[in-house]
């Protein structure tokens, strides 16, 4: 996991420079970074499918895409079309529910527990 953490950050990098573009309403720079944003959120998800928080970066991709055509509409002047934006959100809803509930089940199955301390020593047993 610690090498996806580099993709992580340069990721974050990319979606503040795509949200900043939206911001300053720099259309086509901004239209731009949607594609390296959403390419890197892909990447990462893949480089993580065999773990739980595969479904956390999933959440991330469905936000980032949602996010996107958010912007679109906003910039070429398509507000009304914003509203669509509600199916990515609610996908990405959904993921990180399910992200919690395999969490949950991975708990249950392997409970965590706390050693037991020798207060007379104050060392684990």
């Amino acid at each position: 996991m610690k090498d996806i953490s580099r993709y992580e950050n340069m990721h974050i990098l990319l979606w503040l420079f795509k949200d900043i573009c939206w911001l300053m309403e720099l259309k086509i720079f901004g239209i731009i970074m949607i594609v390296p944003t959403v390419l890197m959120a892909i990447y990462i998800a893949i480089k993580t499918r065999s773990e739980t928080v595969y479904y956390i970066n999933l959440a991330i991709l469905c936000w980032i895409a949602a996010n996107s055509y958010w912007m679109i509409c906003e910039l070429t002047d398509n507000l009304h079309r914003k509203d669509y934006t509600i199916v990515g959100f609610v996908l990405g809803l959904i993921m990180t529910g399910i992200y919690y509930w395999k969490e949950g089940i991975k708990k249950k199955n392997y409970p965590i527990k706390s050693p037991e301390l020798d207060y007379d020593n104050g060392v684990s047993k």
